[in-house]
């Protein structure tokens, strides 16, 4: 089949990308190699077959639709592409708006211009919900956790956009999901939590998981606005791959649906949960230093998934201590790519993480 992927050699993005290639699909990359270690993913992918690459904004709706009308037979669109850090939608939010909000529908735009019936999925985030401060919140010397939630956050809970980023993201979410119920588009809407693994080149404000070993394996500093009892819950690239193939195989279902797509809590961590097991497959203590929590950061976010589990019939499979290992194991073995594109590595903001 061919696959269309913006943000193709983002982390998510490239991971997918090599999927599909090594099952001899016909790959499209939309990318404009903004991020940090885009360049060196495109060259990886490159090495894994033969993508079709188009270095295009998805501001610019015209090259967008040039795009999508070339490949309006396509199978699966993968719509990752945006900016990605709520400190960033902070420092510009015009920028954000128009990356998010804007590009969404210019990608939304063509699919319907040119008929297209491909099954389109959007990466949206948890932060649509907001901050969920009406949740009582319970301590333990560790972590925090939700008082009456044993499952997580639910796809019913009330959108409630906070930041920037949050707008712009919480927008295009809705969008995707109208031009289903108003066009009919087979659009889906995955609100992702901390994806995580091989390929991430975590930074400042996005990627926690990736640069807590990055900065390990580089001896950089790393700083934790808050206690680090704060809790995400986390899901390795793989399964959220598998969840991709999932909502395309159940398309008569999941089209115009929303789904919490995370580890869901069997797989949820507190920064110290994820501290000290990094200091137990490394073999010594991480470092770290606390400042004043942010504004705006949630205690705890889990994703409810029980939904994505009886539609989409998927759940994840990999257990958080397996995959930190795993991308750990990826970390030490590409240190010289890794330091390449470090520029951009910089001491993670913890309170912005996703």
């Amino acid at each position: 089949m061919s696959v269309i992927i913006t943000g193709g050699a983002g982390f998510i993005g490239s991971n997918a990308a090599a999927r599909y290639l090594r099952r001899g699909d016909e790959v499209v990359i939309v990318d404009n190699l903004a991020r940090t270690g885009a360049e060196e993913n495109l060259r990886w992918l490159r090495e894994c077959g033969s993508p079709k690459f188009y270095a295009t904004d998805l501001r610019e709706a015209e090259a967008v639709d040039v795009i999508f009308r070339e490949f309006r037979d396509a199978s699966l669109v993968l719509h990752l592409g945006g900016q990605v850090a709520v400190t960033s939608s902070i420092a510009d939010p015009r920028f954000d708006f128009e990356v998010n909000a804007l590009g969404t529908l210019n990608v939304l735009e063509a699919m319907r211009r040119h008929r297209m019936e491909a099954v389109l999925i959007y990466a949206s985030t948890n932060k649509v919900y907001g901050k969920m401060n009406q949740f009582e919140i319970v301590e333990s010397p560790t972590r925090y956790g939700y008082a009456a939630m044993p499952h997580g956050v639910s796809e019913q809970m009330p959108v409630d956009f906070h930041s920037p980023y949050g707008c712009s993201k919480g927008a295009a979410d809705q969008y995707v999901i109208d031009y289903h119920r108003v066009f009919g588009l087979n659009t889906v809407v995955f609100r992702q939590s901390c994806i995580y693994g091989a390929r991430q080149f975590g930074v400042e404000d996005q990627g926690w998981i990736a640069w807590f070993l990055i900065a390990a394996e580089l001896g950089r500093s790393i700083t934790i606005f808050g206690d680090g009892r704060q809790v995400r819950d986390v899901l390795y690239v793989d399964d959220l791959l598998e969840a991709f193939d999932a909502a395309r195989a159940n398309i008569a279902t999941a089209r115009g649906r929303v789904y919490n797509i995370g580890g869901g809590p069997a797989n949820a961590i507190s920064l110290l949960d994820l501290i000290g097991h990094i200091g137990h497959i490394r073999g010594n203590r991480l470092e770290y230093v606390n400042r004043e929590w942010r504004l705006g950061d949630q205690r705890v976010y889990v994703s409810d998934i029980r939904r994505a589990r009886s539609e989409l019939h998927w759940e994840p499979r990999i257990p958080w201590r397996a995959g930190v290992e795993a991308l750990n194991s990826w970390v030490e073995s590409n240190r010289g790519e890794i330091e390449t594109a470090g520029d951009g590595l910089e001491p993670v903001e913890v309170a912005r993480q996703g």
